[in-house]
């Protein structure tokens, strides 16, 4: 079996790009890194509304199930609402660490998200803008479903060593998120705050650090 693997699972609407930039850090120390596409992701997000919550767990559950036929233990990120699909995988698979990135357990108020799109508009970023704007109601409430259910079932579990990395600035995923995540974990846990960062924790200005700690948390023996 191949020694070093790792599984990133990305967040809500986005893609593999949320986490490849820590991806191909992770390469560099030796790491072979398995970035898939969660169901209803594709560019144009046209099947988004046809997914369940229940799809992406199962989603997250066949990654994880390929991974295990490769490695005898593997570690497992998750990027905001990859951050829940992790814990549930955590839950099932011979996982080594567990990395939590702006997971999101408790996500914003509506009125900070309009805030934030308002201000991605003002930066004319109108392709976020346009994949924003064809995300279906049903799609978000099945979202919802899956962040109630990963809190009530999945997070409690976790008993391997989860590191919890927090922007304190996240405008989509609430900061007290990570202490929420933090007091239901059972294993060994670390958190960390990057107080520069938003809720792209790959592409903010604590990146490089965010890297760092990573990498350093991952590198530790069990």
């Amino acid at each position: 079996m191949k020694e070093r693997g790792c599984l990133l699972l990305h967040g809500f609407t986005g893609g593999p790009f949320e986490v490849e930039p820590l991806a191909d850090y992770l390469h560099g120390l030796g790491y072979e890194c398995r970035i898939p596409m969660l169901p209803g992701h594709d560019q144009e997000l046209r099947e988004l509304g046809r997914v369940s919550w229940r799809d992406w767990l199962d989603a997250a559950a066949g990654e994880a199930y390929e991974m295990s036929r490769q490695y005898e233990t593997f570690d497992v990120v998750g990027f905001s609402m990859g951050g829940l699909l992790s814990a549930y995988v955590a839950n099932r698979f011979p996982i080594r660490r567990l990395v939590l990135l702006n997971a999101a357990a408790i996500y914003v108020s509506p009125l900070l998200l309009i805030r934030d799109l308002a201000e991605r508009m003002r930066l004319h970023d109108w392709e976020h803008w346009g994949r924003v704007k064809r995300v279906p109601l049903l799609a978000t409430l099945q979202f919802m479903k899956l962040a109630r259910y990963a809190k009530t079932r999945e997070l409690g579990r976790v008993a391997v060593p989860t590191l919890i990395a927090q922007g304190r600035k996240d405008q989509i995923v609430h900061p007290r998120s990570a202490r929420y995540i933090y007091n239901r974990l059972q294993g060994d846990k670390e958190l960390i705050y990057f107080p520069q960062s938003r809720h792209m924790l790959c592409f903010e200005p604590d990146a490089p650090e965010v890297f760092r700690t990573v990498g350093r948390f991952l590198s530790l023996p069990n």
